[in-house]
This record gives structure tokens, C-alpha cells and sequence, in this order.
């Protein structure tokens, strides 16, 4: 019987949906971690000086919302060509203080300029929120604000733009000083532009002239302007409506005349200027919250910015003219939809054909268990600068920035932040103050630190927090658990005289490698390692240095394996050990701990309760594994390096105890220790 004519058509049509991948298999799935790889805890310290004090300040009207309750909302640091520095505060204030005696002083209160109108109390970015100095200051004393205004004014003043039933109205205003070396403002004001924005979040935020354009350049005097999406990116398309100002970079002559309402110019050589139905004055697009941008001192002067995410990624771009950052069809460089807030998707196959440019570096929320998908989950990315200063040898050349809430200050290689290329790897810097190594949770009291960065003409960096309202300086850099180890050295201790075990029948030494040949079990006591060896060759040590090679012989199939590295060992109650395994997500896996007599506790700084989860797994195959512990004993100081990382996988600093020997051993795993050489200080008997 001969086939019909649809019978071949049948057939690939068959054999096509056979080769098709699966349903759950398929790249349109929501992705459950973004972003899986954490910033990587950098040996490296900022060493900060307190550099000025801030006097308290309040909102307009009164706050409801705690996160508005701080000291001082300071909010970025400058300098003028004549050595002054500025800073201004949300709540209305603009102060100048002289480095050599930091004291702030008034220069112009636009709150009270702009009152009753003026309005600060509603909103994470309302207020007074930052200042530009022209170029030709110190000539033409000309300087721009920008800040918020309600109540009678969203009657009695019109925007140049208006998102539907605006909320607030944000403001740029030019100020022309009489005399430009004053240090209080007398002068007159112009308002430059007016928009009208939907809701309390994502209004105006930097503003700010290119540093390193030269006069007479076209790039020169132009005025940068930061412009949110007013709130209404999850729901609306104005940050890719090239009609609009919202969720944009704006760029404009402050000097001209020629937009529509006759206040400033629009730059010829800007990206879209002259093309009908766009914005000339837009220089980017796509973007939610646009918070700072620096550019770089080095070769080519590009744009960096850090843009605050909606639902998972904060992200640092470099953008250039004419550039499209996706907001609101992406997130970073995954997919977000408007009809599901609560889930990142992969980009399609076809993406390239948008010409979306995607972050140059990334870090997601990693919320916890549970957490609500539209609610704050505390985190908000700082921008900072390249580091190019003379002072601080150690930052040259890491872009240096930060996360707004927890107060975690992070960097990155200049040279490895690079448009098309993955993503360049974040790391965690440490921080420290008086001597001694702290966080700025710690240095300003409080969970939510509101950080900031601020940069003088030298291309040195500071710290702002509004908790305090306090600026730190950033005078040098510190190395983690940089102290001297020298004086006693204990190698080749592979005999079982060099050994003291729990259980010498569960130990095997035959040359080279010291074997846990047989699992332990639980003893009476606290909980504390089952079974371990103390090494007895060599004195008791104080500050000490191990380097050894571990295999854990249990094999990969087995959950919750691990192996443990001992040190401070004065009693079996009393020590302390490194626990290294294949499971990061459960408190006594994978991290530092200290046994004194009670249960052991954990002390490592990459524990989070929070998301329940630690440092990444440091044993995760049947392989041999370098690993160098370093414990100082003066400042309590432990890194755990694994696998000649340049960065510890963890650290603590605790200081129960100074002295003691090392060790080896398990919970209830298998395992060995091969090339095991202590150096040390002998600790006083």
C-alpha cells in the first residue's frame, strides 16, 4: 500500500519533537540562584582614619520609615579646585570644610531655599541629594542641586515631564554665586529642570561634570544627570521609552538654550540628539535606579556605574554613549518580566539582535528560605572609583565600591571589568579601624550603615556612612593574619611517635601520610571533633603557621564528609579546629570553631545565619588538597587558605586561646595528612 503524501512530513515531524529537549529541560525555566558564586573574602583590609564628624540633622516632614532615622544622611564627598572639600546632606544641607581642619560649615541650605515645599521625610533618595560644581566654578561661580518638593508645589508648578499622578517632584536647580570663594553662598538661582515622578523612590540621584574633559573639548561643562525610573519600571515602559527622561543617563549643556524649555542646551554630539521622537538629552537607557557613576582615571575615562537591582542583582556597568542597560525586559543579564516579579529567567537564544549591554560585574541577594520575592531583602549596591591615588599602593588599579545596607565594602580588577566578557570576580575587602580589624556594622553601631564614597582631587578614597554621619579616610591597607611565624620548625612527622591519638587503634602510619583509617564516635563531653591526633613533636606554639596536604577518604557519594586541622590544642576540651568539607549549608560543617570547655562554636566571619550558609565547600572530591592555616596569636587573627588560593577561604579573629599544638583528624569520616610542616613561635611555659 503506498504511503500518502504527508507520510514524510509526519515522520520529521516525529523525529523533531523526539530531538527537542524535555519540558523541565528547556531554557525558558525561572533560575533559582542568579548569580552562585559569592564575593570572594580578599586578604586584603582598608585601613580607615576618622576624617570628619557630621552634626545630626532631620527629615521634612518627619520620618515614619526607620531607614530614614539616621544621623546625618550625607551622601557623597568632592573637592573643589582650591583644596575645599564638599558634601551634601539628603535632609537640605550642602557643607565645605577645609581637609587640615575638617570641620563642617553651611554653604547653602536648599531645604531651607526651597521650604515649605522642600521634602525629605518619604523615600530612601528624596531630599537634597547631591551637588556638581562647574568646572569654571572658581569663574563663573556656578554650582547645581538637585532635590525633591511636594505639597503646594505639585499644584502650582508644572514639570518639563510628568509620570501619571506624581507623587513628588524632583528638581534641578543652577545657584550662581557672587563670589565664588566665599564659604557661604550669596548669589541667585535658576531652575534648570522639573520632572514629575510617580512615586517616593528612584528620582533624580548624581549629577556631575567628567572630571577629566579639558576646556575647549566637547565633552567639557556637560552635565551628567542620573535620572530613576520613579518606581514604575515593574509596571510601565518608561526606562525604555526613548520619549522620556525616566530610567535614563541624561547629558546637557547647563549653559545652553536650546531645549524645549529654554534652561539648558542639548549637546549636538550627544548619542540620539536630532533624531525625531527621541530625547536628544538621553545618553543611556534602560536603567531602574541609576545611583552613582564615576569615571575612570585611567586611559579612555569610561563610565562606571552601580545600579541598585529590582528583584536579585545589583550590578556595575560600564556604560557608554547610546548604550541600553535592558531595564525593564532585563535584569543584569537574565530575563525580567513584568508578570512575574518573583523570578529571573535566561536570556534567549536570539538576545544579541536587542543590544543589551550587560554588567562588568554582579553580586545577587541570596535571600533566604521563605523570604517574600517583592519585599526588601537589604541589599543595595554603592558605586565607587578606580583606585588611582599615591597613598594606598595596595587599591591601584581595583575599582572600589560597596553594598549601601549591610555596609560591605567590595572590589574588583580594573582590568577584568570588561564589556562582552564574564563577569569580573568581586571580592570581599576587610576593614580596619584603631588597630584593629572590624566591620562598619561594628564602626557604626547599627545593621544598616547607608555607605557611601567619595573621592578628593589626589584620587584618594573615603568612607561616609549616614548611621553616624561620620567620613572615614582610607590611609592605607592591611594583609589578614600577616604576622611572623618564624622561630620553630616542625616537618617530616609521619612516625607514631610524633603522635598522640584519641584512639591509637584507629591510626595508621605507614611513612609519609598520617592515616585515620577507621571512622571515630561520639565521646562523652561537649560536642567536639570524634576523633583527631595531636601532634606531640616540637614545643607548644604560639603564633603558628600549618601547611599540609588532606584527602578524605570517604568517598564523594557520602554527604556530609569532613576533615579537620587542629590548633591551639591545650586540653581535649579546649581548642581550636578547622573544619573542611563538602557541605557549606549546615552550621558545624565548614568553617572555624572554637571548643572551651562547652559545645563547639562557630567564630568564622563567612558564616550567615541569615541565608544558613558558609564559605564555599572546601573538599568536595577524593583529591589531595594544600591547606595553610595562619593563626596569630597577638590579634586572634586565623585564615584558612585551601589550594594555593591568593584569598583565604575563611577567617575568624578570636583570641580564647594563645598557644597551643596542632592536629589532625574527623567527626566520623576517613581520612589523611600528607607534607605536614609547622613553623611557629614557642610559646612561653
Amino acid at each position: 500500500m503506498p504511503k500518502p503524501r504527508w507520510f514524510p512530513l509526519l515522520i520529521a515531524v516525529l523525529l523533531a519533537a523526539l530531538a527537542a529537549p524535555p519540558a523541565a529541560a528547556r531554557d525558558d525555566a525561572p533560575i533559582s540562584d542568579p548569580i552562585p558564586e559569592d564575593p570572594v573574602q580578599s586578604r586584603l583590609g582598608l585601613v580607615l582614619e576618622e576624617f570628619a564628624q557630621f552634626p545630626k540633622t532631620e527629615p521634612t516632614p518627619a520620618p515614619t520609615d526607620p531607614r530614614l532615622m539616621r544621623h546625618a544622611r550625607i551622601n557623597h564627598l568632592g573637592q573643589l579646585p582650591d583644596g575645599r572639600m564638599y558634601v551634601p546632606d539628603l535632609n537640605g544641607r550642602i557643607y565645605l570644610l577645609d581637609p587640615k581642619e575638617p570641620t563642617p560649615r553651611v554653604y547653602l541650605d536648599v531645604g531651607a531655599a526651597f521650604a515649605p515645599d522642600f521634602f525629605s521625610g518619604r523615600g530612601l533618595g528624596t531630599g537634597s541629594g547631591f551637588v556638581a560644581f562647574h568646572p569654571d566654578f572658581a569663574r563663573n561661580g556656578k554650582l547645581y542641586t538637585v532635590h525633591t518638593e511636594w505639597g503646594a508645589a505639585l499644584q502650582t508648578k508644572t514639570p518639563d515631564w510628568n509620570q501619571d499622578n506624581p507623587h513628588n517632584h524632583g528638581v534641578i536647580t543652577e545657584w550662581t554665586a557672587e563670589d565664588p570663594s566665599a564659604d557661604v553662598f550669596q548669589g541667585t538661582r535658576r531652575e534648570v529642570m522639573r520632572f514629575g515622578f510617580g512615586t517616593q523612590i528612584h528620582g533624580f540621584q548624581q549629577i556631575s561634570f567628567n572630571p577629566y574633559a579639558r576646556p575647549g573639548s566637547p565633552e567639557y561643562g556637560k552635565l551628567y544627570i542620573a535620572a530613576g525610573d520613579g518606581g514604575r519600571g515593574v509596571t510601565g515602559n518608561d526606562p525604555q521609552d526613548m520619549s522620556r527622561p525616566y530610567g535614563k543617563i541624561l547629558r546637557i549643556d547647563p549653559m545652553g538654550r536650546d531645549s524645549a524649555n529654554g534652561e539648558y542646551g542639548i549637546p549636538a554630539d550627544n548619542p540620539f540628539a536630532g533624531r525625531p521622537g527621541t530625547l536628544g538629552e538621553i545618553y543611556a537607557v534602560g536603567m531602574r535606579d541609576p545611583h552613582r557613576f564615576s569615571w575612570d582615571p585611567g586611559k579612555g575615562h569610561r563610565i562606571l556605574l552601580g545600579h541598585i537591582g529590582e528583584h536579585a542583582i545589583e550590578a556595575i556597568y560600564d556604560v557608554r554613549a547610546g548604550d541600553n542597560l535592558g531595564w525593564s525586559r532585563r535584569e543584569g543579564a537574565f530575563v525580567w518580566k513584568q508578570e512575574d516579579r518573583c523570578n529571573l529567567y535566561p536570556l534567549p537564544a536570539d538576545d544579541a539582535q536587542y543590544g543589551y549591554n550587560y554588567p562588568v560585574a554582579a553580586y545577587d541577594h541570596d535571600p533566604p528560605a521563605g523570604h517574600p520575592c517583592t519585599s526588601d531583602s537589604g541589599n543595595a549596591v554603592a558605586g565607587g572609583y578606580v583606585y588611582r591615588g599615591k597613598d594606598v599602593p595596595g587599591l591601584r588599579g581595583k575599582y572600589v565600591f560597596g553594598d549601601i545596607v549591610n555596609g560591605r565594602i567590595l572590589a574588583t580588577d580594573n582590568a577584568e571589568m570588561r564589556r562582552g566578557k564574564p563577569r569580573a570576580p568581586i571580592h570581599e575587602l576587610m576593614v580596619y579601624a584603631d588597630g584593629k580589624r572590624t566591620t562598619m556594622q561594628e564602626l557604626v553601631g547599627s545593621s544598616r550603615v547607608d555607605l557611601r564614597f567619595g573621592e578628593d582631587l589626589r584620587g584618594e578614597l573615603y568612607v561616609l556612612a549616614k548611621a553616624t554621619g561620620t567620613i572615614w579616610k582610607v590611609v592605607g591597607t592591611r594583609t589578614f593574619a600577616d604576622c611572623k611565624t618564624g622561630g620553630v620548625k616542625v616537618s617530616h612527622a609521619d612516625e607514631a611517635a610524633d603522635w598522640a591519638p584519641v584512639t591509637p587503634a584507629k591510626w595508621q602510619f605507614p611513612g609519609r601520610e598520617v592515616v585515620l583509617a577507621e571512622a571515630g564516635t561520639e565521646r562523652p563531653g561537649p560536642r567536639r571533633p570524634f576523633e583527631y591526633a595531636v601532634l606531640t613533636k616540637g614545643p607548644r606554639l604560639g603564633s603558628v603557621r600549618i601547611d599540609g596536604e588532606v584527602r578524605l577518604d570517604t568517598p564523594p557519594s557520602v554527604s556530609n564528609r569532613d576533615v579537620i586541622l587542629v590548633f591551639g590544642h591545650q586540653s581535649d576540651t579546649r581548642f581550636y579546629y578547622v573544619h573542611l568539607s563538602q557541605d557549606n549549608r549546615i552550621y558545624p560543617h565548614n568553617g572555624i570553631f572554637v571548643v572551651n570547655d562547652a559545645d563547639r562554636l562557630r567564630i568564622d566571619d563567612q558564616w550567615n545565619a541569615f541565608k544558613s550558609k558558609g564559605a564555599p565547600p572546601a573538599v568536595t572530591d577524593s583529591g589531595w588538597h594544600r591547606v595553610r592555616v595562619t593563626h596569630c596569636a597577638d590579634t586572634g587573627e586565623i585564615a584558612v587558605y585551601v589550594d594555593g588560593a591568593r584569598d583565604p577561604l575563611m577567617t575568624a579573629v578570636d583570641t580564647t586561646f594563645g598557644s597551643g599544638r596542632v592536629g589532625f583528624g574527623s567527626f566520623d569520616n576517613i581520612g589523611r595528612l600528607r607534607d605536614l610542616r609547622v613553623r611557629g613561635t614557642a610559646a612561653e611555659s
